[in-house]
């Protein structure tokens, strides 16, 4: 006989995410941050070689930018070359030979087809793992984090390996000066392993977003299936070149990313004052700073490397992230912010509690010019 009684009302998910842990309760499942490394190519290009082809200066660049070199991949060195070496750099900093999926977000793949993470797990030797990309251009990384971290909750895989790699010299019009001073190419990658949510290293609590709206905010135009390329066609028919409205970016970036950490920090329940260090995307100086100053958090807890290796794209977390730990920026304990603005438009944040890991640096080469906190010197408007 059918009851009268209304149905129990649904449970509140998030609340249930948030609910205390009766005693003796096992702690929820999560990715913990258990290897981290970073790979830059090793020839380094200066402001002032950049000006012998362009019209500009190292002044004019550092003043608008904060970026004085940016590293180059040679002729012919491909974006899964680059993930290779920071792949597995990061599997030495996690002490294991194995993971169970490879991740790999990138904007500048080596092919539109296939996907560049099955030949970067083949050449690492990890046979008959799960490999994909991810394409979220310069959010890429967080995007990556927010996959494996539910490839790893969802107990699909026990340990990811995520890399972060772009090769932007492969898109950008070499002598396109608003862009080419910009970006650098490199790879960060980090390894993932299933633990507690309570443990240092556990990373969580994501804020991700997009508007679609802005795609030719940030864009190749050519080569996809709006605007294709033809065997018939000249070069010059098809706009086969990276573009960015700079001024748009500027502004956007600052309020999405803002926006988002504020997001990421409301799910963890943690005010901006217990932020130790943001790391955000490293797009320019001015815009780090311009995040910092909106949040409220004092510049020196915004960490940069942008000045030595510029805009890296999905790489420059994780490279950022590598550099901090290395130089005792970063240390066991602290709370660490991470936040990033891309293409898509997309965003995203997430947070996590420092661990006690030994990252694997760049490159020597790296060490000329070292992450360092935000400062309060002198930039263009």
């Amino acid at each position: 006989m059918p009851s009268d009684a209304a149905p129990p009302p649904e449970p509140d998910e998030r609340a249930l995410a948030h609910a205390p842990r009766a005693a003796g309760a096992r702690p929820a499942r999560a990715a913990v941050l258990c290897g981290l490394a970073g790979w830059l190519p090793p020839r380094i290009v200066t402001n002032d070689e950049l000006s012998t082809y362009l019209d500009t200066s190292d002044e004019w660049i550092a003043t608008r930018t904060g970026i004085r070199q940016r590293h180059f991949a040679d002729p012919g060195q491909a974006t899964s070359d680059l993930a290779v070496e920071a792949g597995r750099r990061a599997l030495e900093s996690a002490g294991t030979e194995r993971v169970d999926a490879v991740v790999v977000a990138t904007t500048t793949p080596d092919r539109s087809c296939p996907a560049t993470a099955p030949l970067v797990a083949h050449r690492l030797g990890l046979t008959g793992v799960a490999a994909f990309d991810v394409s979220a251009v310069c959010t890429g990384f967080v995007y990556g984090l927010a996959t494996a971290a539910g490839l790893i909750t969802a107990g699909v895989a026990e340990r990811v390996l995520l890399i972060g790699a772009d090769t932007y010299t492969s898109i950008i019009d070499p002598l396109d000066r608003a862009n080419a001073i910009i970006f650098g190419d490199g790879a960060g990658a980090v390894v993932l392993r299933a633990g507690d949510a309570d443990e240092p290293g556990a990373i969580g609590h994501f804020d991700l977003g997009s508007d679609g709206a802005e795609e030719e905010m940030i864009m190749v135009a050519a080569g996809g299936s709006r605007q294709r390329s033809r065997r018939d066609e000249q070069p010059s028919h098809v706009d086969q070149h990276f573009s960015m409205q700079g001024r748009a970016v500027f502004r956007h970036a600052i309020t999405r990313m803002s926006a988002s950490v504020r997001a990421s920090l409301a799910a963890a329940e943690w005010k901006v004052d217990d932020v130790d260090h943001l790391v955000p995307h490293q797009a320019n100086q001015r815009i780090l700073r311009a995040v910092a100053d909106d949040l409220g958090l004092p510049r020196e807890r915004c960490v940069s490397n942008v000045e030595s290796v510029g805009n890296t794209g999905a790489a420059s977390i994780p490279l950022a992230l590598a550099d901090a730990a290395a130089g005792n920026v970063i240390e066991p304990g602290d709370r660490v912010l991470l936040t990033a603005f891309g293409g898509g438009l997309t965003w995203g944040s997430c947070v996590l509690r420092w661990p006690d890991l030994t990252p694997r640096t760049p490159t020597a080469s790296a060490a000329a010019a070292p992450v360092t906190a935000q400062e309060g010197g002198p930039l263009a408007p």
